[in-house]
């Protein structure tokens, strides 16, 4: 009869939880390495504004459910865009 509990309290004591990781939106990300940190103010305006800029870099607009690439380009500016075509996120990479 000791081996079943044993069994049980060695098993229980090799268990080991994992802290769970942050929300999406609390990790902080690189604006700065593609110069997106003053265009943050671009989050919540029509896509259509984007016609009238220049960049210094390459710019990705990425809509919902499209394909991108996964490389990394620091100086890359990335757009994502709404259904509506709201920008939601301006991001480096």
């Amino acid at each position: 009869m000791r081996f079943p509990i044993l069994a049980l309290v060695v098993l229980a004591a090799c268990t080991e939880e994992t802290p769970p990781e942050p929300p999406h939106e609390l990790q902080v990300e690189d604006t700065t390495s593609c110069g997106a940190g003053p265009d943050s103010n671009l989050v919540g305006q029509s896509v259509d504004v984007l016609a009238a800029m220049t960049f210094p870099g390459p710019v990705r607009v990425i809509r919902p459910g499209m394909l991108i690439a996964q490389d990394y380009n620091t100086q890359r500016l990335n757009l994502d865009v709404d259904a509506k075509g709201t920008i939601t996120r301006v991001w480096c990479g």
